[in-house]
């Protein structure tokens, strides 16, 4: 794609296109009684919230309450980075992930390295991995006298402290982003108690060939409502190997259950589940892992792709995928300005293509697309600015399939059921520790859409949900009345 060509298509395009913006008097406008209401018995000041409303063929909005004010969006600032993702890369883009041979094959022994190029691929499970493998299989491959070589230089990145944001190390959220991710760098295992026998088997699925599981989980009494409550889950080293055990007390009332767990670094997990892979197929790999880059001009031996754009996109806001967002939002840089990915270069990506739009958002602030951030920042109006932008946009239809439906999937599965708004709007929520957010379309009763973006960023930000649940119902039953 001409990116120079693309930007003179959105500028042109946004000449003819009447954008919207705050009236100037957005902070005399009233939250409507109900919001205000459930803002009180929450004890969550005014001043911390913000609230923008506006039909989508409207020219003006229906409530600008604190709309200019910069606020965390927390997740909902996956809106940028994906209705970004469609327009500029396309709903079709997919992304490779490659396969060279650097010697010669012969009678299924290659004598050399095997090496694998990564470029980002977002959701490069562990099926789709295997498929890569069975791949190299059938052409032939059945032996590795070398080296596992992996390039990953499509992504420029500095080391990453998967600690940094909370303290939680082992969640998958805050795996960090790599050009060759495999599987979220995230080990499942799954945890089937035996109330007759007292005990519980743990399975990691599949078990990255350096990987030993020490079990001392017990079953015991209570109900199965927050099973993990009572478990650990520790990594120790030892040699070359990795040693995660798990203790403490599962109740007995409880079925099966998976825990998602991050274990590894990259260049070692996608050894060890490439290993554990190969091996499982019949294969051989003598030599260890290291990191190398592809020869230029060589042609790949083996390339699988990604689910497209669209699909990736959907996952991402469905189910509030931090990790496939910054994996999104790396590649804008990469593929746009034909350089390694960063998150800097990603953020000038953003800007350029925001003024090709004609948005001018000069609160916005965006680190790693993701929103798991403290400094993200947008106001309310600016995020409203840019749903009336998509809605006039050819990725429209992409973009809000993307959303969460209230009350029947993805983040919003349980929101608002048995109400009139339920399967009526497409929210995208976000939640930190002292924010909560949502942004999206709502269709009223009458059969008329409007934008909703409302905001908190409050120490008591997660006593908020009532005056949320409040937002949706008001502008389902009587926002534009």
């Amino acid at each position: 794609m001409n990116f120079l060509a693309t930007l003179s298509r959105l500028a042109a395009a946004a000449l003819a296109l009447t954008l919207v913006t705050a009236p100037a008097n957005a902070q005399q406008s009233q939250l409507p009684k109900p919001v205000a209401q459930a803002l009180a018995r929450a004890g969550i000041p005014q001043s911390s919230v913000a609230l923008f409303a506006q039909g989508v063929e409207a020219t003006t909005p229906l409530v600008a309450f604190n709309a200019a004010k910069p606020m965390n969006p927390a997740s909902a600032m996956k809106l940028v980075t994906t209705f970004a993702a469609l327009d500029l890369l396309g709903p079709t883009y997919t992304w490779k992930t490659e396969a060279y041979l650097t010697g010669p094959l012969k009678d299924g022994v290659l004598q050399g390295d095997l090496l694998l190029k990564g470029y980002g691929d977002p959701k490069l499970t562990f099926e789709r991995f295997w498929l890569l493998v069975q791949t190299l299989r059938a052409r032939g491959v059945t032996e590795i006298r070398g080296d596992l070589v992996l390039d990953r230089t499509y992504f420029e990145l500095d080391s990453h402290d998967p600690a940094e944001f909370d303290g939680e190390s082992l969640r998958p959220y805050n795996v960090g982003a790599d050009a060759l991710l495999v599987n979220f760098k995230t080990v499942r295992f799954l945890f089937v108690p035996d109330s007759e026998l007292g005990t519980v088997q743990i399975i990691p699925e599949p078990r990255p060939a350096q990987i030993d599981v020490e079990n001392h989980v017990k079953l015991g009494p209570g109900f199965c409502g927050d099973w993990r409550r009572g478990l650990h889950v520790a990594l120790r080293s030892i040699d070359d190997r990795t040693r995660v055990t798990f203790s403490g007390t599962m109740p007995a009332s409880c079925n099966e259950h998976y825990w998602n767990v991050s274990l590894l670094d990259h260049p070692e997990f996608v050894h060890g589940v490439f290993r554990t892979l190969w091996e499982a197929s019949g294969g051989k790999l003598h030599g260890r892992v290291r990191e190398g880059t592809a020869a230029l001009g060589a042609s790949p031996f083996a390339t699988i792709e990604s689910p497209t754009a669209a699909e990736i996109v959907r996952d991402i806001n469905k189910y509030s995928n931090n990790v496939m967002a910054r994996q999104v939002f790396l590649t804008l840089s990469a593929q746009i300005l034909d350089l390694p990915g960063s998150y800097e270069r990603s953020q000038r990506v953003i800007r350029t293509w925001l003024d090709s739009r004609g948005l001018a958002l000069p609160d916005l602030v965006i680190e790693n697309g993701s929103g798991l951030s403290r400094a993200d920042r947008i106001s309310a109006a600016s995020l409203g600015k840019l749903l009336l932008t998509a809605w006039a946009s050819p990725v429209m239809s992409e973009l809000m399939a993307s959303l969460p439906i209230v009350a029947q999937d993805g983040t919003m599965k349980r929101r608002l059921k048995f109400q009139g708004v339920a399967g009526n709007a497409h929210i995208k929520s976000g939640s930190l520790s002292d924010s909560r957010t949502l942004a999206g379309y709502v269709l009223d009763r009458n059969g008329r859409r409007l934008v909703v973006v409302f905001l908190v960023n409050d120490p008591n930000a997660r006593a908020s949900q009532p005056a949320h649940d409040a937002v949706l119902r008001w502008a389902y039953e009587s926002a534009l009345e």
